[in-house]
Parts: C-alpha cells; structure tokens; sequence
C-alpha cells in the first residue's frame, strides 16, 4: 500500500512538472519572392450597342511580379487579343427602321499593377490557407491596330443611310458616321482594376481567376459616345512562385522573471569597528539599467544615455563592483540570424560605452540572448540590453 500510494504521488508530480514545462510556438516568416502567371484562357467584353455575345471576344494575358511582404507587391502584364465595337443606326425607310453594325481590331496591352491581398490583410497571414483573395490596380499602354472593319462600317453606313435623290438613286452622308475612325497604330493610356482569385495547390503553384475593368479614352472603339470607352476582361490559368516563400521560426515561451536577490553576509567580530569603517563595509545595492534601443538598431540613443552614466558613476563610486551587460531583440521581427546579431550589437554598444567613460575591460562581462529569451512581456521592450552592476 505504501509503495502504491508512493509511486501515485510521484506519477501527480511528473503530471504537474510537465504541465508546469513551457514551451514555444512556431510561426511562419514571409519570404519576399517573385513569381510568374499564364493565363491563356480568357474572355473580353467591349462595352457597346450591340448585345452582349456581338461584343465577345478571345483574351490572353501574362505577368511577371514581386510580392515584397504579406499585403503588397507589384506586377507587369501584358494582356492581349482583339476588342469590338458595334453600334445601331435608324434608317429613314420603312423596311429597316433598325440596323446594328460591328467591327473588331487588334491590341495589346501592359500594365504595372499595384497588388493588394485581401486575405492577408483581413485574416492574418497564412501560406498553408487554400483561397486567397487579392486587388490590383495600375495603368498602361493600350497599342491598337488592324482597325480596317471599322473603316468598311463607316462608308457601309454612309451609303445606307444617304439621301435618295430625284431619281431614286441613293446619295451618301455628308459626314463621317463613325467620327473617331481611326486606322495604323494608335497608342492610348489606359487605367485599370480589378480582383484575383488564387486556389493554391502546392507551396509555389496556384489555379487563379481574374476579373478586371478597363477604361481608356472615348476614341478607342471609333464611336463618338461622349463618355470614356471600358473593356471587361475574365482569364484563368496559373500562377508560380520563384524560389522560397516562407519560412518557419521557433519562438521559446519567455523565461521565468529573473529576480535579483541581494546577498546579505552577516559577520561576527569581537572588536568593535570603528564608525567609518563599518559605513566601508557596507556593501551597496545592486544597480539595474535597461537600455533600451530602435527595432532593428545597434545603436545608444540619446535618450538613453543618463543611464549609461549611472552605471559609470556607480562603478565608480564602488570600485570592487564588477558589471555585467546581457543584450537581447525581439521575437517580433526577423530571425535567428538577424536577432542574434543584433542582440550581440546592443551589448557590444554598451560594453564599447563603458569602456569609453573609463570603466576596466576586467571589471566587465556581457552576453547575448537573441530572441530566444523575452526578458518583457511587451514584445517592443525586448529591444534592450540589461546592464547589472554590483
């Protein structure tokens, strides 16, 4: 029976040590990466007169982009394919009271875009999430050609819709129905926006969807309208990452509080000391400055340099005192490999500041933390070295 209820007691203790047993998270680190994207299947809609499958036609596009952080990044694509135009004119007779005409041309188009993800933005990030879902926006060039259906149209309509003269014999318009008929090459700027939907399947290949508006001057479909011309357009295909795109780091939950508990040495003499002598003996209490620095800084500002002088002016006034400087950086921003460096940095700076005001290399110590250990709950105070002198 006693060793039964010896071994639960143990079995409670391990239970308790190990809930008691802290551990750390692990957390994803964006990569800043590039990335390529393909989408040959898609379909534009030319805002016009005409319906809506008269103004349909094939559209291809492709882009090279960077994604600098989690929300933002850019692109270059170059869309392109052929756009139509179509109108409906009344003729003075009877038979047709009502004619639609249409004409399709040529173009291509690049854009840099500006890409926001909304995913991120809402949600937090997350590389291992299936959707995302970004929006873009940017200008460009619209380079159109091969517009000559539009000049066959014009004088179509011009002839259909004369006048006919004393001998019945039909006269043409005097004007050019399609007053913004154009023809070579014409060069347009042109703005856009729009939504992108990403389904990844792996870590660097995603299937997206994409929709954007197209707007660019009145005389792009040869129409006089009055208003700015759109095109819509709606792609599918891929997209893929170039190189790495996230990486993961482990956070260590913060050490217990280390608390700095002053020694006191009681001594027995039988001769009684002399005043002064016993004011010498006493030993002065521990001295405990944090410097604190800029993210991503090595750095002493200005604003903490008071309490470098006091670690000075206290060594001073104690000449047996030793110091001692712990640098740390926050588990926050950056990685090992950069937290460790600046870790090592901040205690080097106040090291090379005592050093300067005087204080012996002998009577000083230092070490570096990294990110490893969160001496302050508040993520920002972990930018700090902590400087014991006693």
């Amino acid at each position: 029976m006693k060793k039964t209820i010896l071994s639960c007691l143990m079995l409670l203790a391990g239970l308790s040590a190990s809930a008691q047993e802290q551990k750390g998270t692990t957390e994803y680190v964006f990569e800043p990466h590039w990335y390529v994207q393909i989408q040959p299947l898609g379909g534009q809609y030319t805002l016009g007169e005409r319906d809506f499958g008269d103004l349909l036609s094939y559209n291809v596009q492709a882009a090279i982009g960077r994604q600098f952080s989690k929300l933002w990044g850019a692109r270059l694509a170059v869309n392109a394919w052929q756009s139509k135009g179509g109108s409906t004119y009344n003729y003075t007779g009877i038979m047709w009271p009502q004619v639609e005409y249409g004409w399709k041309w040529n173009y291509v188009a690049p854009t840099l875009d500006a890409t926001l993800n909304l995913s991120n933005l809402i949600a937090g990030y997350n590389p291992k999430r299936i959707f995302n879902l970004s929006a873009f926006a940017g200008i460009g060039l619209n380079i159109a050609w091969k517009n000559d259906e539009a000049a066959t149209v014009n004088n179509q309509i011009k002839n259909d819709l004369g006048p006919v003269d004393q001998n019945g014999v039909a006269q043409p318009l005097g004007y050019e129905p399609l007053a913004y008929l154009w023809d070579g090459t014409k060069l347009r700027l042109m703005g856009q926006f729009g939504l992108n939907a990403d389904f990844n399947v792996s870590e660097k290949v995603s299937l997206g969807i994409e929709l954007s508006a197209n707007t660019l001057s009145d005389k792009y479909n040869s129409k006089k309208a009055g208003n700015w011309d759109w095109y819509f357009n709606a792609l599918a295909g891929v997209k893929i990452a170039l190189g790495k795109t996230y990486s993961t780091r482990f956070i260590p939950a913060p050490e217990p509080e280390i608390r700095y508990v002053e020694k006191i040495v009681e001594k027995i003499v039988e001769v009684p000391v002399p005043a002064q002598a016993e004011t010498n003996a006493t030993a002065a209490e521990p001295l405990r400055r944090d410097i604190f620095f800029t993210i991503g800084k090595t750095v002493i500002r200005k604003s903490e340099q008071q309490k470098i002088k006091d670690v000075v002016d206290y060594l001073n006034a104690n000449p047996e005192a030793k110091v001692n400087v712990t640098g740390y950086a926050d588990a926050g921003t950056g990685n090992d490999r950069i937290n460790d460096r600046l870790a090592a940095g901040r205690a080097d700076a106040v090291v090379k500041a005592l050093k300067k005001a005087g204080i012996s290399a002998s009577r000083i110590s230092y070490d570096s933390k990294g990110a490893r250990v969160q001496p302050f709950a508040d993520n920002d105070s972990n930018r700090v070295s902590i400087v014991i002198a006693e």
